[in-house]
């Protein structure tokens, strides 16, 4: 039997590994565009803050780890796939024939469609190139402009803030992570940040970019302007699935897969940030481009490609991020359902935030921000749908109960 795997991400590269377990005479080729071992884009503000080489970033160590479970490495580009003979085209002209074949590309960073994004001193921080470039470019007490405060945007304003950068964060949104918080959880990290010294601007648009000197000058939507050294963009990623033009494949956000991170197309699946694959919560399709979600889609893959056939339950959306300090965390359907309750627990002094949601007695979704303790039983009652049963009233008059909620209806362990 002869895998492909296209994307050397975590999806691609733990399911190689588990066919090699699961199938250890078939043949395993993994295709990877970017000329670098296999790495984590989660470990690159680490090794922007200094705290890693580029080593430190790599999935797996030691120069011989693939050659030791047979495991081919082509480093090229797809150029397209043709279902019809079951095989890959490769940007150099060459073919790889397949019998099982997984996409588990990933995503690229996009930039607003602004004047001026072109110019050389505006970076993205998405891959292992983009860190080096920015490294080479950027020097203690510059001033940096941080076009997003979402997600990965946030995991980049912790580096910035390492590098020690003066920083000044735009994001379009009301909120900073406007996809994880509410109102009240985006105010709240807005505040945090701002004691730390950075600035930031919610609910306003970059207009423009234009050379002023060595500075660069961004006009925004609040009409005025700022300048700055460096604008560094983290308003979005795209999943990278152009080369399926013509495949037959069926895409929507990303590349549609069913219960066994099957596409529409025989013998071809997706897996991690590339994949619209069942949510947990809603039971319909979405991209959670978490690395989580990633090694889960990988381990399926791995066994539907070897006739190892499983019933993927889906992923759950969840966030887990530090920024300044500062731990915040969603899951689920954290911003409530309908006919839901809600229980909240506010203590702005201590920046602390839970906030609760239900649907019948059991908890569908959550966010918290300050607390530590509490996430992995939050996720545990919520992937495990467990009902709540007396416990439902009990956190709804005091949210902050959630392990012993937890304990009790679980573990078994309390009354």
């Amino acid at each position: 039997m002869e895998h492909v795997i296209i994307g050397a991400g975590p999806a691609g590269i733990i399911a190689a590994e588990n066919i090699r377990k699961l199938s250890p005479n078939d043949s395993v080729t993994i295709v990877g565009e970017e000329q670098h071992p296999p790495y984590s884009r989660m470990a690159l503000p680490y090794l922007l803050s200094g705290n890693v080489g580029d080593e430190g970033t790599y999935l797996r160590h030691g120069a011989d780890h693939y050659e030791k479970l047979e495991i081919k490495f082509i480093q090229d580009r797809i150029a397209r796939i043709v279902p019809g003979n079951s095989s890959v085209e490769l940007a150099d002209g060459s073919k790889i024939n397949y019998d099982r074949l997984l996409v588990a590309t990933g995503s690229s960073a996009i930039r607003p469609p602004i004047e001026g994004m072109d110019l050389p001193q505006v970076s993205n921080c998405w891959t292992l190139d983009d860190a080096h470039r920015l490294l080479a470019s950027v020097k203690r007490g510059d001033r940096v402009a941080l076009l997003g405060a979402g997600f990965i945007g946030c995991i980049v304003l912790q580096a910035l803030a390492d590098m020690g950068l003066e920083l000044t964060v735009i994001e379009l949104a009301d909120r900073m992570l406007a996809r994880m918080m509410d109102d009240i959880g985006g105010d709240m990290i807005k505040e945090w940040c701002e004691n730390k010294g950075v600035s930031v601007k919610t609910g306003c648009k970059a207009l423009g970019v234009t050379q002023a000197g060595s500075q660069l000058e961004i006009s925004l939507s609040n009409n005025s302007a700022i300048k700055v050294d460096h604008i560094v963009c983290a308003a979005g990623v795209r999943p990278n699935m152009a080369f399926l033009d013509g495949s037959g494949v069926d895409t929507d956000v990303g590349i549609l897969v069913d219960n066994s991170l099957q596409t529409s197309v025989s013998n071809i699946f997706a897996a991690g940030d590339v994949a619209q694959g069942p949510d947990l919560s809603t039971g319909g399709q979405q991209v959670h481009a978490i690395q989580p979600t990633a090694a889960e889609h990988g381990r399926v893959a791995a066994c539907q490609m070897t006739g190892n056939r499983m019933h993927y339950g889906g992923s759950l959306s969840m966030n887990v991020l530090n920024t300044l300090g500062l731990i915040t965390s969603s899951f689920g359907s954290w911003d409530g359902v309908q006919d839901g309750e809600r229980s909240t627990a506010l203590h702005r002094g201590s920046s602390r935030y839970l906030r609760l949601e239900f649907q019948d007695d059991v908890l569908v979704g959550a966010l918290a921000i300050g607390l530590t303790q509490h996430v992995g039983v939050i996720r545990g009652l919520i992937q495990t749908k467990v009902k709540l049963g007396p416990w439902k009233d009990k956190l709804l008059k005091d949210p902050s109960m959630v392990m012993d909620a937890y304990l009790a209806r679980v573990q078994g362990t309390r009354p």
